[in-house]
């Protein structure tokens, strides 16, 4: 089962190296990883996927915890949580299908970053990753130059906070 797991560290070198080891030396993938800096600028919070059955999730989160930087860790799968990705595509234009594809930014709410009619267009699109990925199915019959995405970033739902 895929798991959202956050992740607040102390915001100093090496962190990362430290959770992606832990990761690698007990055989689990990290299949997101997203990471920034809290309002606080020593503090740090991680979004990272991965699967595994409770148990295996359980040992990760005992793990991370052992960490010196780590401060705490949740697992925000099984509570009412949000999550959004975020995908930026470069598409090529100045063909008849111009509108067609605009019909699909717009479908998926997406949002035009940069325009130049007579080259290209990056397109921004910000949803659930189930979502980004249909946008990115629709997409295939038009001239795609590049695409970047991030995986997801999460939050439990409600008024408290996941902080120190």
């Amino acid at each position: 089962m895929r798991h959202t797991i956050t992740v607040l560290v102390e915001n100093e070198f090496g962190v990362l190296t430290r959770v992606a080891g832990l990761f690698s030396a007990r055989g689990y993938n990290i299949e997101t990883l997203n990471v920034a800096p809290l309002k606080d600028r020593t503090i740090s919070r991680m979004t990272l996927v991965t699967r595994g059955d409770e148990h295996i999730i359980e040992q990760i989160k005992k793990q991370l915890n052992k960490l010196i930087p780590v401060i705490k860790v949740e697992d925000i799968s099984h509570a009412v949580h949000l999550e959004r990705g975020l995908l930026i595509v470069k598409m090529r234009m100045g063909s008849e299908s111009d509108d067609a594809l605009l019909e699909v930014v717009e479908r998926y709410d997406g949002r035009v970053v940069e325009s130049h009619a007579d080259s290209h267009i990056i397109i921004e699109f910000t949803n659930k990753v189930e979502i980004l990925d249909a946008v990115l199915v629709d997409l295939e019959p038009f001239d795609m130059i590049e695409s970047a995405r991030s995986g997801p970033v999460g939050m439990r739902r409600g008024v408290e906070g996941f902080t120190v």
